[in-house]
């Protein structure tokens, strides 16, 4: 395989897919559009940074909006003239960071919806909030030690792939407390070694897509793709949403470290790689790991730990930085932060900090690609960028101006353009293709 070689692109240098203007629909009837300063939305310490406002002669006279400093401390609050057609937002950070505007109706009563705009300051600056805890490395290898001491047991069920060049299965192995990883596997249906691929799956309880690891596999991949709960891939949707042992899975355990859902979690996207890795049809020089939200969280911990992993893909990954809202900054699911508040025991947080992505970056050699959203507040950018600073190996960040977590318009294609042409060159061995403008708009 060719060695992957990449530069950090400065992100005053990137140029996304996505500039579009962001249409406000504070208004039932009209929009207001708001533009961005600085087409990228990122901005050095201390320049202004901002958005100009245009309404229609049949849109709002007003607006109201809120600053936030990364996502949370309000900067300023206040109503908006816009009886000229025209206004401007501005503000500016004195330290990294990002600023959230938030636009909630027309202020004339006539109502209207939320919309969000977002900024980053110095985001190659930016540091997670809290140091990781002092025994962190040692408790996940004593942690990593128990799993390695149970045997993976694996069960292969072989299935119809729907295609005459791939061949799928579902996959059980064992874990830790009596419990299994459940998954699905597809490889070409021609050939002896390949390199592999783990997609790891986001929040909630569903039953796992099959072209999620059929499509890899024509592409030429080893595709195991697994379940975040210990439950079959593939039962209808009334059997998950039944289900009593997932209910508020995220809040189980959450005041033990040993007792947490997501150690389960982890330790079965650990095994997987340990799975894929040990199988014969593995050309053991590639193994990618990859993920959105919940699963783009356990993929960079999977990344810090496993030392096979050589890529990592991961847009808008949760959990970055839980220790956040501490120091001014907003966290996203799961808020920990905000159940050690609500439930007045700081022991959630702590160990909270022990499955947070921040703590598992500085380990992470891998070759990584992160995507963030500026109007994420279920990951919130600042946080996601400072687990990407974290990371030692050669690195890539996909900001992506006009999105929140999910896409909408095609806010989330600067990932979907970049994750695609990285996957394609893995898949062939040769070196990822430098970052530069995607095609099309």
């Amino acid at each position: 395989m060719t060695p992957l070689s990449f530069r950090f692109i400065r992100p005053r240098y990137f140029r996304l897919a996505a500039l579009g203007w962001l249409v406000a629909h504070v208004a039932s009837a009209q929009p207001v559009v708001l533009a961005p300063l600085h087409p990228t939305g990122l901005y050095a310490v201390g320049e202004k940074l901002g958005w100009e406002l245009t309404a229609p002669g049949t849109g709002p006279t007003t607006v109201r909006y809120t600053l936030k400093k990364n996502g949370l401390t309000v900067l300023r609050q206040d109503t908006l003239d816009l009886s000229s057609g025209h206004a401007t937002i501005e503000t500016s950070l004195d330290e990294p960071g990002a600023v959230l505007l938030e636009i909630t109706g027309d202020g004339g009563g006539r109502g209207g919806g939320r919309t969000l705009a977002g900024a980053l300051v110095a985001p190659e600056k930016l540091q997670p909030s809290s140091p990781r805890p002092a025994d962190f490395d040692a408790w996940w290898e004593a942690k990593i030690r128990e799993l390695h001491a149970i045997p993976p047991k694996p069960q292969v069920t072989p299935g119809e792939s729907g295609s005459a060049t791939v061949d799928y299965a579902l996959v059980q192995l064992d874990n830790i407390n009596g419990t299994h990883v459940h998954g699905q596997l597809a490889r070409p249906k021609t050939g002896d070694k390949f390199p592999a691929l783990l997609v790891l799956q986001w929040a909630g309880v569903y039953p796992l897509q099959k072209s999620t690891v059929t499509r890899r596999a024509a592409q030429g991949w080893l595709a195991l793709n697994i379940e975040p709960h210990d439950l079959p891939v593939d039962q209808p949707a009334a059997f998950y949403a039944n289900e009593p042992s997932v209910k508020n899975y995220q809040a189980i355990g959450q005041e033990d470290r040993e007792k947490s859902y997501f150690l389960r979690m982890y330790l079965s996207a650990y095994r997987a790689l340990d799975y894929l890795a040990a199988r014969p049809d593995w050309d053991g020089k590639t193994l990618v790991v990859m993920g959105t939200s919940m699963g783009g969280q356990q993929s960079i911990a999977m990344a810090g730990l496993h030392p096979q992993v050589t890529a990592l893909l991961v847009m808008v990954p949760s959990s970055c930085d839980l220790t956040g809202p501490e120091h001014g900054r907003a966290a996203g699911f799961p808020d920990w932060a905000r159940d050690a508040r609500t439930k007045h025991n700081p022991q959630i947080l702590e160990t909270g900090r022990y499955f947070d992505p921040v703590n598992f970056a500085p380990h992470i050699r891998a070759a990584a690609l992160v995507a963030m959203g500026f109007l994420d507040e279920t990951s919130p950018p600042a946080g996601v960028w400072s687990a990407l600073n974290l990371m030692t190996g050669p690195k890539e960040a996909v900001p992506m101006i006009n999105s929140g977590h999910q896409d909408a318009n095609g806010s989330q294609r600067p990932y979907q353009l970049r994750s695609e042409a990285w996957l394609a060159a893995l898949v062939r061995g040769a070196a990822v293709p430098p970052a530069g403008p995607p095609p099309g708009p």
